[in-house]
């Protein structure tokens, strides 16, 4: 994947996860780097993966602020230029059916989920419309495309960007900018794990957590790799991790009786 070899990628999230998977790899292919996380510990950790010789910065960074991510903007492309791969990752989930989350934990969520991806994309569209290049990739979720309960500020946030991305990649046509939505589905990583429960979370969502938690099976190294693969490819629509693709198919074969299925199968 040598399309990658030289050129300039901003990963949000890249403290952890798939953003610190991506981060390695995209060194290790000669990428010039600029990270952010708002966990600065996490940030320095992904800094010392990566490999000997490649350039790279880090930026302490909550993509729920405006201000600050157009900020960002700015000084990546002043320290390193125009970027070619912005990579809208960063995110957070809450365990809690819509009943029991309040208005605060809603907009929690929707603040780097959605909101993240919006300024991030708004921050760095214009200065690569302008040099005709660029590729804008924002990650959703599999939970785009179905639903489980106690998840219902992800799947807002996360059905949200997938129509933003897709409407992105239509109008970006023959701009030179591609627009990539990245679908991953039970990757395995501590997104999961370290999820936070709603204040008036109960044993509802503890037990559906519990559930979904079993799928959580592909690595962050594993979808990191099918990711820079596919946008390699030229694809703008990636959907990546086991059973992935059977989840997609689900949703298009039964779009309103899937979650008789999923509960059959995986007890969600």
């Amino acid at each position: 994947m040598s399309c990658y070899k030289g050129k300039v990628a901003v990963i949000t999230g890249a403290g952890s996860g798939i953003g610190r998977e991506l981060a390695k790899q995209l060194g290790a292919r000669g990428a010039r780097l600029a990270l952010s996380d708002i966990h600065e510990e996490g940030l320095a950790e992904t800094r010392r993966a990566i490999c000997d010789g490649v350039e790279v910065r880090t930026y302490p960074l909550d993509v729920s602020r405006r201000v600050d991510v157009f900020a960002h903007a700015e000084t990546v492309r002043r320290q390193f230029g125009v970027p070619h791969y912005v990579f809208n990752n960063a995110g957070a989930t809450l365990v809690a059916t819509i009943e029991h989350a309040t208005i605060e934990e809603f907009e929690w969520v929707l603040g780097s989920n959605l909101w993240g991806v919006i300024y991030g994309t708004k921050a760095f569209l214009p200065m690569m419309v302008a040099q005709n290049d660029g590729c804008i990739v924002n990650v959703s979720s599999i939970f785009s495309f179905v639903t489980v309960p106690t998840q219902g500020p992800y799947h807002t946030a996360k059905f949200a960007v997938r129509g933003f991305t897709e409407c992105l990649a239509r109008e970006l046509e023959g701009t030179g900018v591609r627009a990539v939505c990245v679908h991953p589905g039970g990757i395995r990583t501590n997104f999961g794990t370290s999820a936070r429960f709603g204040v008036r979370a109960g044993e509802v969502e503890r037990d559906m957590m519990n559930r979904v938690s079993r799928l959580f099976r592909t690595s962050a190294e594993d979808c990191a790799r099918d990711i820079l693969a596919g946008i390699a490819a030229g694809r703008r629509r990636l959907v990546v991790g086991r059973r992935a693709r059977h989840v997609d198919w689900l949703a298009r074969v039964l779009p309103v009786r899937y979650g008789r299925v999923l509960r059959a199968l995986y007890g969600a």
